[in-house]
């Protein structure tokens, strides 16, 4: 079967992880992405290890497990862009493209001659896609953007680690990229419905996604906490602000997540450790009482928690209708069997190593599957195939613009 998008073209200018993680999505679901790369240096993230790739006799090669985890199954071709006959070649393939993405900093493609307001007029049904730190417009349109420091200043460090009055208090970023990958996640969605409306219209658009504004966005129910009641949310380390009890326990072995989302599942919560008079006490029957006498009924789940082991309470809770689980370590995530069973981890063909491991799209289709046939590329491996099938030039050109540095 073929992919949802088999049709699309998708040219990648983008680097290190929010537009990367876009196409390899758009990638996933079926999309030819060329990923358009520096020449002899490449994406910055081939570069950001260890670890790094091994090959068959167990050495390492210059593949990164950061670049590997976020470009499965795109075409690497590499063009200097910021030579003219660089750019001559990137509007050429643009204009047999649909999607173009691009994470330069503001103004770099108009000083190249390959902004939207160019590109249109070549291809007026591309869909341009731009991501940037902040936007392309305000006072830090200019500067660029960091997951790390668009975290701190959008709000989510504020909000994650452990109280300020306990052991370990402070912010905390979250321990992947979020802000990227939730900006990379939009611009997917931002391109499907962009080429929704062009099956309509015909038309293509501009896109323009920050980083910033992203991780505004998707603090979500406490950015509403804030504006609805003027309290700044504070870190509650992980408790939850608006529900008790939600956070992690100590059990007898190690750490037990409770996420009790109503009342009910309260009531069967105390019965199944055997205190069903807290659910009986006026203080703790309804969440919201709940949330205001936390610091009288936490410490007694604590004590009853501390009992049993991990396992212990999860064979008890689970069935009762309790949601519970444990806190796994990596290694444990891709050994659990509901993971196993789900096939997320991916063992792709690798020119050079063989094989390399990968993680599955969780996306599910029933009519196109996705088909995980292109290991992420190395770099410049379809230049001389991109260039002749799609640029439309001969492959004396291509030696030649190889030979100057251009590709």
């Amino acid at each position: 079967m073929t992919g949802a998008l088999d049709k699309l073209r998708v040219l990648d200018l983008s680097r290190v992880l929010a537009g990367p993680w876009a196409s390899q999505t758009l990638a996933d679901l079926g999309a030819e992405v060329i990923k358009i790369e520096r020449p002899r240096v490449g994406d910055d993230t081939r570069r950001w290890g260890p670890p790094f790739l091994k090959d068959q006799a167990g050495l390492e090669t210059r593949e990164s497990a950061y670049f590997l985890s976020t470009n499965r199954g795109k075409l690497s071709v590499t063009v200097n862009v910021a030579e003219p006959e660089g750019q001559a070649i990137i509007g050429r393939l643009a204009e047999a493209s649909d999607v173009f993405i691009e994470n330069y900093k503001v103004g770099d493609m108009a000083r190249y001659g390959l902004s939207y307001e160019d590109l249109k007029k070549i291809n007026p049904r591309l869909i341009y896609c731009s991501i940037t730190g902040f936007g392309q417009d305000g006072p830090m349109a200019h500067l660029p953007g960091y997951d790390f420091i668009v975290q701190g200043m959008g709000g989510l460090m504020s909000i994650t680690g452990e109280r300020d009055d306990l052991p370990g208090g402070g912010p905390q970023k979250v321990g992947v990229a979020a802000a990227d990958i939730m900006t990379g996640l939009y611009a997917t969605i931002a391109i499907l419905a962009a080429l929704a409306h062009r099956a309509e219209t015909g038309q293509g658009q501009y896109i323009d996604l920050a980083l910033l504004d992203t991780q505004v966005a998707t603090i979500a129910g406490m950015g509403i906490n804030y504006l609805a009641s003027g309290v700044i949310p504070k870190r509650e380390g992980n408790a939850h602000a608006n529900i008790v009890p939600y956070q992690v326990f100590h059990a007898r072995d190690g750490d037990l997540i409770i996420a009790v989302g109503n009342d009910t599942q309260f009531v069967r919560l105390c019965q199944l450790i055997g205190a069903p008079e807290l659910a009986a006490d006026a203080r703790f029957s309804l969440n919201g009482n709940r949330v205001r006498h936390r610091e009288i009924l936490v410490p007694l789940l604590q004590d009853i928690l501390s009992r049993r082991t991990v396992s212990e309470w999860i064979e008890l809770l689970q069935p009762g209708g309790v949601p519970c689980g444990p806190i796994n370590n990596i290694a444990q995530v891709f050994e659990h069997p509901q993971v196993r069973h789900r096939g997320m981890q991916l063992d792709l063909e690798h020119p050079h190593a063989g094989r390399t491991p990968s993680v599955a799209n969780p996306i599910k289709f029933s009519g196109t599957p996705i088909a995980y046939d292109k290991a992420p590329p190395m770099l410049g491996q379809h230049t001389m195939h991109v260039l002749t099938r799609i640029g439309g030039l001969s492959e004396a050109e291509i030696e030649s613009l190889v030979a100057k540095g251009i590709v």
